[in-house]
This record gives structure tokens, C-alpha cells and sequence, in this order.
């Protein structure tokens, strides 16, 4: 796999996340009642990034989870491992009732979000799940969309987008690999 190009550095990815955050509390007209879940890996130091500049400007921390899909997935029997790795979810609030903004790095086919949505409704039932994304690629395969996105990255089907963030990457850029 070879590096293509870079499409966001580190300070397209941090506007990307601030107008993201001043995006969710307008639409949500404050932080009442929203809980903000990042699903595994990349998307947990998303949300958590998220919830740091909202806390910032609106001067109150919101509530932040994390959600494990691995065995929501409908591509388990396609894998060769033996077993997934389940890796566990956390939301310590009751979500029911909730505003719940999922929050992934890359939307793709939607095949991800799907689980993650029949995961949330295992735990309880949010009187509204919304979805925040740093990339959009396009290609769906479900009637799915973000509500908020950071950057739409067209590509082709022989494309990779991957994020890297400086939690688990050492920096943070997108880039688009073939």
C-alpha cells in the first residue's frame, strides 16, 4: 500500500473537529440530554476531542461513552480469525431518552454504523441517534448519512482512507492510500 497523498494534516483535523463540536451544540441547541459515543478505536479519541471543545466553549463537560461492535458486525462469518476480539463498550449514563452522537472516523459503506446503531439499542433507546464522521468517502451500501462530517473525500472502490491520530499514530493527518 502506498501513500497517495495527505488530505487533511494536523491543523485541517483540528478545524475539522472544532467546527464539528460548535456544529452539534447548535443543531442540538445546547448540551442537555446528549451523550457523545465514539465507536472503536479511532472514534473514541474523536469523541473524546469533541467533548473536550465543547466543554471549552459552552464552560460544561457532556457526557462521552465508548461502544465495541465487534460482534454487531455482519461480516463476522466472512472473517478467518477464529474468534473477534471483543473489546468491550462503556457509556456510564443511561442513554434512554438520550441524544446520542456517534462518532466514527471514516463512513464508508454504513455497515459499520448500522452495528453500532443495533449495539446503542441493546443498552437502551435514545430518543435520537445522530452521527458525526471526520471522513465521508462515499460508497454506501445502507440508506445511511452523517449529520456532521469533517471533510466528504471522494474515492474510488481501490482507495484506502486512513486516519491517523496522535493518541495511537504518533500524528495526526488523513491520508488516501492505493
Amino acid at each position: 500500500m502506498t501513500e497517495k497523498a495527505v488530505v487533511l494534516d494536523e491543523q485541517m483535523v483540528r478545524r475539522a473537529l472544532i467546527r464539528i463540536s460548535h456544529e452539534i451544540v447548535e443543531r442540538n441547541k445546547g448540551i442537555e440530554e446528549l451523550v457523545l459515543v465514539g465507536i472503536k478505536t479511532r472514534g473514541i479519541f474523536l469523541a473524546k476531542r469533541l467533548a473536550q471543545r465543547i466543554e471549552q466553549f459552552e464552560g460544561k463537560a457532556v457526557a462521552i461513552g465508548e461502544l465495541d461492535i465487534t460482534l454487531y458486525r455482519d461480516d463476522l462469518t466472512l472473517q478467518q480469525d477464529n474468534d473477534p476480539l471483543v473489546k468491550g463498550s462503556d457509556i456510564p449514563i443511561d442513554i434512554t431518552n438520550k441524544k446520542v452522537v456517534l462518532v466514527d472516523d471514516v463512513l464508508y459503506t454504513g455497515r459499520t454504523v448500522r452495528a453500532a446503531m443495533d449495539a446503542l439499542m441493546d443498552i437502551g433507546r435514545p430518543s435520537q441517534i445522530q452521527l458525526a464522521v471526520l471522513v465521508d468517502r462515499g460508497h454506501r451500501e445502507l440508506p445511511i448519512r452523517a449529520d456532521y462530517v469533517g471533510k466528504n473525500i471522494p474515492t474510488s472502490s481501490e482507495e484506502r482512507i486512513v486516519v491517523a491520530l496522535s493518541e495511537v499514530d504518533i500524528e495526526d493527518k488523513v491520508s488516501i492510500y492505493y
